[in-house]
C-alpha cells in the first residue's frame, strides 16, 4: 500500500482514520474491553448515543474488523458484540488519548474561555 502524504482525499488511511476517530467508535471499543455485550448494554454505557448512531457505529467497526457480531439464537434472538484482536490493538492509543484529555482539561477550558472572551463582541 502506498504511503499517503498530507491527508490526501484518495488515501485509504484517511477513510479508516475517519471511521475510528469519532467519539462513539472510541467509546464503543473502550466499553467492549470488559467483554462481549448486547446492543442495549452498550447503549446504556454510552449516555446520549441514539439507536441510529450506535447502529451505524457498530456496523463501521464490524466492517473494519475491530469488533465482531454474533447472533444468539433463542427467543428472542439476540446479538452480541465483542472486540477483536485488531480492536484490542486500539485500546492503548485510545487510553493514551483519554489520559491526555483528563490531564489537559483545565488548560483547554481556559483556552476556550479566553477564546469566547475575545469573540464575545
Amino acid at each position: 500500500m502506498p504511503v499517503c502524504q498530507h491527508f490526501d482525499e484518495n488515501c485509504p488511511s484517511r477513510s479508516l482514520f475517519d471511521n475510528i476517530a469519532d467519539k462513539w467508535s472510541m467509546m464503543v471499543i473502550s466499553v467492549l474491553e470488559s467483554g462481549p455485550m448486547r446492543f442495549n448494554a452498550i447503549r446504556r454505557q454510552l449516555e446520549g448515543v441514539t439507536q441510529k448512531a450506535l447502529t451505524q457505529c457498530l456496523r463501521r467497526l464490524e466492517c473494519n474488523g475491530l469488533i465482531s457480531r454474533r447472533v444468539i439464537m433463542g427467543s428472542p434472538i439476540g446479538v452480541e458484540y465483542a472486540i477483536t484482536p485488531l480492536g484490542h490493538s486500539l485500546l492503548g492509543p485510545f487510553q493514551a488519548l483519554h489520559a491526555w484529555t483528563l490531564e489537559h482539561l483545565d488548560e483547554v477550558e481556559q483556552a476556550r474561555q479566553a477564546f469566547d472572551g475575545r469573540n464575545a463582541a
